[in-house]
C-alpha cells in the first residue's frame, strides 16, 4: 500500500444539491456523479468531508448514500491535507490586487 495524501471536501455544495438554503437537521441529496468521483479519485486520495454540519447527521448522510468505504472521516476543522475542494473558495495566486477583485466579484457556482 502506497502513502494517499489527504484531500478535504465540502459537503454543502459541493458532494449535494444544496444551493444556499440551508435547513438545520436535513442534508439535500448527493449530486449525480459525486459518488463516481469519489470512487476515481480515492485510489488515489484519502478523502474526507470538510463541513459544519452535526456530525452524526453527516455520518448517516455518508451511510445512506453508500460512502462509508471511501469517506475516510468526517472534520469541521481545516486538517492537514493537500488541498481542500469547496464550493465558496478563492485560490490565491500571490497577487492581493486580484484576490480584492474575486473577493468582491465572488458568486458560488449555483448562483451564476
Amino acid at each position: 500500500m502506497f502513502f494517499k495524501k489527504t484531500i478535504l471536501i465540502d459537503l454543502d455544495g459541493v458532494l449535494n444539491e444544496y444551493t444556499g438554503n440551508y435547513i438545520e437537521g436535513f442534508i439535500p441529496s448527493i449530486k449525480i456523479g459525486a459518488k463516481e468521483f469519489l470512487e476515481d479519485i480515492s485510489k488515489d486520495y484519502k478523502i474526507k468531508i470538510f463541513t459544519t454540519r452535526e456530525f452524526n447527521l453527516v455520518q448517516n448522510w455518508i451511510k445512506e448514500n453508500n460512502l462509508d468505504e471511501i469517506i475516510s472521516g468526517v472534520t469541521n476543522k481545516k486538517d492537514l491535507c493537500w488541498l481542500y475542494i469547496d464550493d465558496r473558495c478563492i485560490c490565491f495566486n500571490g497577487n492581493y490586487n486580484d484576490l480584492k477583485n474575486k473577493i468582491n466579484n465572488f458568486q458560488p457556482w449555483y448562483k451564476l
